[in-house]
């Protein structure tokens, strides 16, 4: 899951690299970019910004072209500028930044309550989407340590280079966090797809609990023109796999002018698939659960 959610942040800055290549070579009549944060001001001047000499612009374009359809995960060469200064490594280690959640996780007696925690603590990692300059590729066997941040230790391992893959390892008192990456793309023009191939799963050590994520494809948009961002419709699946509950959140796709954009909602199921708590919120501010049975929300914050 860290690794995925890093790889579509790198990816979405191939928006930034390519939109400096090939704007002006198609024109801007007629062309409209969305915003998605709720507007289309100033959508034709960001479409124009930065643009490089046309001979350097023309060879990336050309270069470009034959990517269509194409898994691009590691084979497009991206202009240093566009970097910022730390590798995918250590970007998959923020992503404990809100790892209390699975602390409260393995603390709950409630094994629902517990799914609530554990589930804001892998919709949180999405935040890190929000910051979208590419982190520099690892080499073949590089490793990134983060010892006793907050009680956690973390390690990483570039362990294939094409496909990329990674392998990361996090720990303290209360779980153990593993995960083997993948990812496949699909380069569509002004877009990408990224879908997860790997796995993630989390260990609970109190009651020695497993969970096994599959989280949902993700969409990295305005590739060429306008401000380059990320979106992630689709299900995220959580699943106890003790004891059969499991986690059905829906990502909603986010619409004209940002209509819908963050909103997460969905179910925690006993193994019978009868449902037990509502979840509705925003991956980018909070989480609130409701039990079926009742009347009464409480923010369960990420």
């Amino acid at each position: 899951m860290a690794f995925f959610t890093s790889i579509a942040s790198s990816l979405s800055n191939l928006g930034s690299a390519m939109h400096k290549s090939v704007n002006g070579l198609l024109g801007y009549e007629g062309l409209e970019v969305i915003n998605p944060e709720g507007g289309t001001e100033d959508a034709e001047e960001e479409a124009r910004k930065g643009r490089w000499r046309q001979e350097d612009r023309d060879s990336h374009w050309k270069m470009m072209q034959k990517y269509i359809g194409s898994d691009v995960t590691s084979m497009v060469t991206l202009p240093v500028l566009i970097f910022e200064p730390m590798s995918m490594l250590q970007k998959m280690a923020e992503l404990m930044e809100y790892s209390h959640l699975l602390d409260l996780a393995d603390e709950c007696e409630d094994p629902y309550m517990r799914l609530v925690y554990a589930s804001s603590f892998f919709i949180s990692t999405y935040y890190a989407l929000q910051r979208t300059w590419k982190p520099f590729n690892p080499v073949l066997g590089e490793t990134y340590e983060m010892a006793n941040h907050g009680g956690v230790t973390f390690i990483a391992e570039q362990v294939s280079h094409h496909p990329p893959m990674s392998a990361g390892h996090a720990e303290n008192d209360h779980f153990v966090y593993d995960i083997t990456s993948k990812v496949k793309t699909k380069f569509l023009g002004n877009s990408l797809d990224v879908y997860p191939l790997g796995r993630t799963r989390v260990t609970l050590k109190k009651d020695g609990v497993v969970l096994d994520l599959v989280p949902p494809p993700t969409k990295v948009n305005n590739l060429i023109f306008g401000r380059t961002w990320v979106d992630s419709p689709g299900e995220m699946i959580l699943t106890n796999m003790t004891t059969g509950d499991k986690v059905v959140l829906y990502f909603q796709p986010c619409g004209w002018f940002g209509a819908g954009r963050y909103e997460v909602d969905g179910y925690i199921y006993n193994a019978a698939e009868e449902p037990k708590i509502l979840m509705t919120g925003k991956w980018n501010e909070s989480m609130s659960y409701q039990p079926c049975d009742a009347g009464r929300r409480t923010p369960a914050r990420h």
